[in-house]
């Protein structure tokens, strides 16, 4: 067997990853063209490069087909439920960091807060007969994030395109998205609400708590974490 590390097959991601474990000496790279998903490891015995699209890394880390896996830490929770039973978290590498936040149009100039969307979901559902949307791909996130805030009356609706757009197309009333600067928020007359922080994200290096490993699989992965000063 080999210890199988999982990282984002392509993009600023891959770049960055790789970086980052060759300035602690482990060389990651593509073997091949870059149609090609086959990677190699250098400056480490026994680990095997395996590359996939951040959003595949969770679902292989939890059914423990990789043992090491790097991706955001808002697809981690989104797409495991009980994510630390599943995996646990070594370190975040200090990129990829955006906030997963809740933001309604510019011009509900009375809703700035929870309670306030709360109020206005009611109002909402009593004029149209439905309940109000929320456009996101973040759907355990923002669900559980309502429930604990007590706003009950909505509805999500799901988004894998341009969430910001969603409520000038009117296929929303509100979104829950990634975002780093907020500068597309504010270009789509969106405002966050000032309590609306659902989850802070960048890139991690998770370990699958499931994985199967022999004797020389730990100690691979007792030697790779001392050389990335994580034991």
């Amino acid at each position: 067997m080999s210890l199988k590390l999982g990282v984002p097959s392509k993009g600023r991601l891959m770049d960055k990853t790789f970086d980052w474990f060759g300035q602690r000496g482990i060389e990651l790279g593509r073997a091949g063209s870059e149609r090609e998903y086959a990677g190699y490891v250098q400056g480490i015995d026994n680990i095997e490069l395996v590359l996939l699209s951040a959003g595949e890394i969770p679902r292989e880390l939890a059914a423990g087909r990789i043992h090491l896996g790097v991706t955001g830490t808002d697809l981690v929770h989104d797409k495991l439920g009980q994510w630390d039973r599943t995996v646990a978290e070594l370190a975040g590498l200090g990129f990829g960091q955006a906030d997963l936040v809740l933001a309604v149009p510019r011009c509900w100039v009375d809703v700035n807060t929870l309670d306030d969307l709360d109020a206005a979901a009611a109002a909402f559902r009593i004029t149209h007969g439905f309940r109000l949307r929320i456009a996101t791909k973040y759907h355990r996130l923002v669900r559980e994030f309502l429930r604990e805030n007590g706003v009950a009356d909505y509805q999500l609706v799901d988004s894998q395109g341009a969430t910001e757009g969603t409520v000038k197309n009117e296929t929303a009333e509100a979104i829950a998205d990634i975002t780093s600067t907020g500068d597309t928020l504010r270009a789509n007359h969106l405002k966050i609400l000032e309590d609306g922080l659902i989850l802070r994200s960048q890139a991690t290096l998770f370990r699958a708590r499931k994985a199967p490993m022999d004797d020389a699989d730990r100690k691979t992965l007792k030697t790779l974490l001392k050389q990335l000063e994580l034991d």
